[in-house]
Formats: structure tokens, sequence, C-alpha cells
């Protein structure tokens, strides 16, 4: 299948990878900046462009791979005169109806995961999340999709957007309270790397147990010896305070259900 991806980041990175992996060929990258485009465009062996109105018009698969607020702008402009071609948007809480009115074939593929560029990745074993504007698209992206990933599962735009939302929770804001406890440890000369032990162990953890049952400390108990100590400690902190009021809170209020 030829593509051309829209979108220069680390989605599209990875994703163009994999698809120019499983033999498909990567026509062309655009991206606002050529700095962007043509960095991936150098990697996949492909044409740059920053100026959307010399994208090709004969790709069979168009993805666009841009933040939300962008996406409405683009479709527009890349789905014009492209009757014959499938597009898709790889967003996590964008409808599938974004491109209606625009193309004839679409579709979404949302694959789960935190992208870096230079962070390598199995793409086989990300689920990719795909939604479609009818049955033969359907088909077509569940056959390209499991080209790149062992894990395919068609879901509707309802339930992906809550989808992303537990993502946000499972990924973001567990990353950010690393970012909290990195802060705490280096103000204190402590390695950070010391944490990595217990951050792998509870991410294990949670592959044989419920998060419910995995969950251990003081909140648990409601040990407020331990937790107005703790409290005490991040005074001069008020944001890192609150998110800890708030979680112990949560933590406690979950199980006493």
């Amino acid at each position: 299948m030829k593509v051309s991806l829209i979108g220069a980041g680390n989605l599209a990175t990875h994703l163009g990878k994999a698809l120019a992996d499983a033999g498909n060929i990567i026509e062309q990258v655009y991206s606002r900046t050529m700095q962007s485009a043509a960095r991936l465009a150098s990697l996949l062996g492909c044409e740059a462009h920053d100026d959307i109105n010399k994208i090709k018009m004969n790709s069979d698969l168009y993805v666009l791979s841009v933040s939300d607020d962008v996406l409405p702008e683009l479709v527009p402009l890349v789905c014009n005169d492209r009757c014959d071609s499938i597009f898709i948007h790889t967003a996590g809480s964008i409808p599938i109806d974004v491109f209606h009115g625009y193309a004839n074939r679409y579709g979404v593929i949302y694959p789960m995961q935190t992208f870096s560029k230079d962070k390598p990745l199995y793409f086989r074993e990300i689920p990719c999340f795909i939604e479609a504007s009818d049955d033969d698209t359907l088909r077509v992206l569940q056959t390209l999709c499991r080209e790149i990933s062992d894990k395919v599962i068609p879901l509707s735009s309802e339930d992906r957007k809550y989808l992303h939302l537990a993502a946000v929770f499972a990924s973001n804001f567990v990353n950010h309270c690393y970012n909290v406890a990195a802060h705490i440890t280096r103000q204190h000369n402590i390695p950070f790397e010391y944490m990595y032990p217990l951050i792998d162990e509870v991410a294990l953890k949670v592959h044989g147990m419920s998060p419910y049952d995995a969950q251990t400390g003081p909140a648990v108990r409601n040990d407020r010896n331990v937790i107005d100590k703790q409290l005490a400690l991040l005074s001069d902190k008020p944001e890192f305070m609150a998110i800890y009021d708030i979680m112990s809170k949560g933590i406690y209020e979950i199980r006493k259900k």
C-alpha cells in the first residue's frame, strides 16, 4: 500500500517505521516545518513537504497524525480531490466523523502507547484500536494493522474516548507522579534510579492482579500519623501537597466501598 504521512511527530515516526517495515511504501511526509518533515522522510526514504498543497494525490492511504486542534483544519485540505483514497487519523479523543463530508472512505487507527521518537518500541505488542466508515474500509484497516500489530481491536468513537481517558490516568498522570518523586529525591541528593525496582514491580504486579488488590501504602489504612507527617514535608510545595491529599483520600474512599 502507498502511504502518505501527514505529521512527523512521535506517533507518526513509529507508525511510519512499522508500516514501512511491513512492506508498505511511504511516499511522502508532510509537516509544518521542513526540518521535522525532512528528518522523518530521511528515515523512511521518501519525499518531505512543508506545503500541504504539494502533497501528491495518488496515495492509497493518508495518515493524519497531528495534534487534536490542528486535525479539523487539515482534513478538508488533505482530503480535497482524493476521492479513491482512505483517510485515517490516529487521535484517541477525536471522533471518526471529523472526516464526514470530506472523504468517501475513512477511519481511525489508534495505537495505544506512549511514543518518543528516539525510544525504540516493538510495535507488534502495541494494541491498535480501529474504526471505519464502512465494512470494506474496516477490512482494509484490519489487514493493514495485522501486518504491524498482534492486537487489532475494532472500537467505536464513543468507547475510544473513554479508552483515551483511562490511558491518561494510566500513563500521563502516573508519569507526572514519577516527576514529583524525581523532584523530591533530587532535592535531597537521592538518585531517582533507586525508585526503578519499585516502579517495575508495581507495573508488573497489575499484570497478575487487579489495581485494586495491588494497592498498598498508608492511604489504604488511612494511617493519619504517616499521612499528616508526609503532608507536612510537602508544605513548601502546595501543588505536590494537593496531589498527595487528593490521591490519599481517593485511595481510602475506594477501599471503603
